[in-house]
């Protein structure tokens, strides 16, 4: 096991693997922006070290200051959390060259499994249902018109690198398939560097449907079941459970080999999970593997009673997995709020500022992964997440109650945040009958109107 991990995150995630360092007995080193001098994961860890002043934002993929702060500490491996660096294959051949164990899967399965045209041909070869459409880049707008005839209109056009929902663009009929062309090329270009796009049937408000995957150094893979991300805003999850209402024993069967084959298919090791749409029908289709620890996997933890971060570590360090699929058990209902500083009826609009009051929920099955508090100034500068509450108990009814008990309790003052609208989700008669997909949000009018692009372009 590892002597010392610095830490190339921040917030919530930060203070997650913190955690698991200690328990493990590992040394921990956080590193930070100027304006995060006094944040908790700062606080929490063993030793800091700055990143400097200038772009907070942009600190956090500076990597030859984490190589240098990994170094300078004595750090023999780094976790990159989620969001920033941790899907950035050259980051992880730089630590490689360091002698630095990257606690993720290797640059080359990341570059495999990262690109989505790619990866999309190689599902087709392995025999993993993909949404119809073209297996790599479209070379011109008169083959993009035969792909378009052929599958069907709506189609997305997406950038083949990226994610997140940029990139995209929805043709709905073929006089607006040559300008979604040219300006899902130009964004991809512009954001990614490469503004190569292909074309894919649009399925209409499919399930979100993902897979948890820890693979070893030694050949073992195994899935710890599934959790349902439907429920999405701006086309980002918002609210998980485990496991999804719409799954059976056979189709969990199914759709988990084939999480399990993905992974194998580029040598996969350490934790991933494998993204999946599922529609009215019962079919599902391969979307993306998130190369990394999602923000949603306190939900697969309580079910299974597996530490995905732990294991993270473990793996990392060459351990075997020790245990076999057929001995993964999953165990009640968990589901999780993300609680955004965000004002859901503004059309999500950030809510940066201070918290002037802050209390969170506790008792039975609560647990709560945050990094605010009362007199915390919640910056502009980063992604949303101050905190995600995770309840479970023994089925969905008692689970769905437990988290409208938990939300009822937790007040932050201040700002806005998502909480009322997790209220009224909760609250939905289709939420509580299992009825949702990814443009339920907009179709149940809980929020303003529909997104044309809800749900199948994924999260990164």
């Amino acid at each position: 096991m590892f002597a010392k991990v610095l830490i190339a995150n921040r917030g919530e995630i930060a203070i997650r693997i913190i955690r698991a360092c200690r328990e493990l007995g590992i040394k921990s080193v956080a590193i930070y922006a100027e304006e995060d001098r006094d944040s908790l994961h700062v606080k929490y860890a063993d030793e800091a070290y700055s990143l400097g002043a200038g772009n907070p934002a942009k600190a956090y993929l500076d990597i030859p200051r984490m190589v240098a702060a990994a170094a300078k500490s004595g750090a023999d491996a780094i976790h990159p959390g989620y969001g920033f660096l941790s899907e950035n294959p050259f980051f992880a051949a730089v630590c490689e060259a360091w002698k630095i164990t990257f606690i993720g899967p290797t640059a080359l399965a990341m570059q495999k499994i990262g690109e989505k045209a790619p990866a999309r041909n190689r599902m087709i070869r392995l025999g993993v249902p993909v949404v119809p459409g073209t297996d790599r880049v479209v070379e011109s707008p008169a083959e993009a018109r035969e792909v378009a005839e052929r599958i069907g209109y709506p189609v997305l056009v997406k950038a083949t690198a990226g994610g997140g929902g940029r990139g995209i663009r929805v043709a709905n009929a073929p006089e607006e398939l040559v300008a979604a062309l040219q300006k899902a090329g130009e964004e991809a270009g512009s954001l990614f560097g490469n503004a190569g796009v292909y074309i894919e049937k649009y399925l209409v408000a499919p399930r979100h449907i993902e897979f948890q995957v820890l693979a070893d150094h030694h050949g073992h893979v195994v899935h710890l079941g599934e959790r349902d991300s439907s429920i999405q805003r701006r086309r980002q999850k918002i609210l998980e459970e485990s496991p999804s209402p719409a799954m059976t024993p056979a189709l969990r069967q199914e759709m988990g080999e084939a999480a399990v084959r993905v992974a194998k298919s580029v040598g996969y090791t350490n934790a991933g999970t494998v993204e999946f749409l599922l529609d009215n029908d019962g079919h599902y289709y391969f979307l993306e593997m998130n190369a990394r620890i999602q923000v949603e996997h306190p939900i697969t933890e309580v079910v299974t009673g597996i530490d995905i971060v732990r294991e993270q570590f473990r793996l990392a360090a060459g351990e075997p997995l020790g245990y076999q699929q057929g001995e993964v058990e999953l165990t009640g209902w968990a589901i999780e709020c993300r609680i955004n500083a965000e004002d859901p009826d503004n059309d999500f609009r950030p809510s940066p500022g201070r918290i002037t009051d802050y209390r969170e929920p506790g008792g039975p099955g609560v647990r709560v992964d945050g990094y605010a508090g009362r007199g915390y100034e919640v910056p502009a500068f980063y992604d949303s997440l101050l905190a995600k509450v995770i309840v479970w108990d023994r089925d969905r009814p008692r689970a769905i109650a437990r988290m409208r008990r938990a939300l009822g309790e937790y007040v932050v003052g201040g700002i806005k945040t998502t909480i009322p609208l997790h209220k009224r989700i909760l609250d939905s008669a289709d939420f509580r009958a299992g009825r949702t997909n990814t443009g339920f949000l907009e179709s149940g009018g809980l929020v303003g109107s529909p997104s044309p692009l809800a749900g199948q372009v994924g999260e990164r």
